[in-house]
């Protein structure tokens, strides 16, 4: 979200279904269709909620074959346009073209194949087994759309977190609004530019802006909320959807704890929750936050942390292209906030705010206390906090907020079940990172 008192302007596009909100940072350009008060920006919002409303009273999105249309359409604005989202992101992430190709392009092209090859068997209805008082009659199961679907995408992968869903909610047969973040700017434009050429201008819309764009866009009634970001913000989304009774996904962070035990390969295991902790610069969700093991384990750990990442990086990661950049000079300064307040430096330490550069970095001697264990990092920081055991691994786990994933390396199969069964997590993952998302059966 845009940091508040961000002011917009609006603007409308060629096409006439489609409207796009551009953020202005900092200033207004004004017009004879904007002006300085939220309650102006209604009537644009107003307008693509009611087209989307139209669109899906038309029925038209309810047809299957038209649904695998849109799809393919959406597949080849992924074809068409793939070295202008490796461009958008590494104006934004400064992402590498490889980074960008298998964590979001390739991946939003593979899940949309597989989405088309199961649209039909997904619409099906559904013939479940009879109880003896409906013995003589048909019992079905209808797949009904929910209609005006809503999704607000993330910054930290621009593309994927706004299209994976758009593609789910396309092949449901609901109609779509789309609102990328605002922080990824050239990503949002791309998709406000070029979706439009492609899709249904009425059934599926981009909305760009800020915090007063968002906030007009849920006063609206939804049929579906769709949100990936910060617990605080899902918060104001969730009250927002209350008010309508609208059911919502919230797919959000927090910290996703790592336990390492002496068993491990180590080479192996160091390398994995460095590429985990690294990938993106740590602005991953699903990333590792902090690490759960021994003294020794965590000495030993650090020794290989500094041979593997001069090999991936060089000697100075700064000069790398395959290091990524903060998204922010805010973001940039609440992470380094928390690695100077925190534990002490083992690897690495660098900054440099004008470049939005974080050097890879490991803390020792971390505190449960200390700032960068009091929220998620997001960050390419990896505290080491030291327990004795699992036992105590999983205690320091459970007391906390369940996290999004938890990552267990151990080749202990007796311990890797005790993790499994006296924790809870959103996702877990044994001896590797961040791949278990890659699941298309999970």
């Amino acid at each position: 979200m845009a940091e508040t008192g961000t002011r917009v302007s609006v603007e409308e596009m060629n096409q006439p279904a489609a409207v796009t909100v551009i953020l202005e940072n900092d200033h207004v350009q004004r017009d004879e269709k904007t002006s300085d008060t939220m309650g102006s920006y209604d009537e644009p919002m107003l307008e693509v909620v009611q087209n989307a409303r139209r669109a899906f009273a038309s029925g038209r999105t309810k047809n299957v074959d038209f649904r695998i249309q849109q799809l393919k359409k959406l597949y080849q604005f992924y074809k068409e346009h793939t070295n202008d989202m490796v461009d958008a992101l590494a104006k934004d992430l400064r992402k590498s073209k490889q980074e960008a190709m298998v964590l979001e392009i390739d991946y939003l092209k593979n899940d949309l194949l597989a989405t088309i090859d199961s649209v039909k068997e997904w619409a099906k209805p559904e013939k479940p087994s009879k109880q003896f008082a409906n013995i003589l009659d048909e019992v079905v199961v209808l797949k009904e759309p929910y209609g005006v679907v809503l999704i607000l995408g993330a910054w930290n992968y621009p593309f994927q977190l706004s299209l994976v869903p758009l593609a789910g909610a396309i092949a449901a047969g609901n109609c779509v609004i789309v609102k990328p973040s605002e922080v990824s700017g050239a990503s949002a434009k791309l998709m406000a530019d070029l979706l439009p050429r492609y899709l249904d201008q009425e059934c599926y819309q981009v909305v760009c802006g800020g915090v007063a764009e968002t906030t007009l866009l849920l006063k609206h009634r939804f049929d579906y909320i769709f949100y990936t970001g910060s617990t605080v913000v899902g918060k104001i989304v969730r009250a927002a959807s209350n008010e309508h009774l609208t059911p919502v996904t919230l797919e959000l962070g927090g910290k996703s704890p790592v336990y390492l035990d002496s068993t491990a390969d180590m080479d192996t295991a160091v390398r994995r929750i460095l590429w985990g902790k690294c990938v993106n610069a740590g602005q991953t969700c699903i990333a590792p936050d902090y690490l759960l093991c021994t003294k020794e384990v965590g000495n030993e750990f650090v020794q290989k942390a500094k041979v593997i990442l001069k090999e991936w990086y060089g000697e100075n990661v700064k000069e790398s292209p395959d290091f990524c950049r903060i998204v922010s000079e805010r973001h940039h300064q609440r992470i380094s906030r928390l690695m100077k307040e925190s534990g002490k430096i083992a690897v690495g330490g660098g900054a440099d705010v004008s470049d939005l550069f974080i050097e890879p970095t490991i803390l020792q001697d971390v505190s449960p206390s200390d700032p960068i264990m009091q929220e998620e990092i997001f960050g390419p920081i990896l505290p080491i906090v030291n327990v004795n055991n699992a036992y105590e691994a999983i205690q320091f786990i459970n007391a906390r907020d369940t996290p999004l994933t938890l990552y267990v390396f151990t080749t202990d199969k007796a311990m890797q079940g005790l993790f499994l069964s006296q924790t809870q997590s959103g996702s877990s993952c044994i001896n590797d990172t961040i791949l278990h998302f890659g699941g298309k059966s999970l």
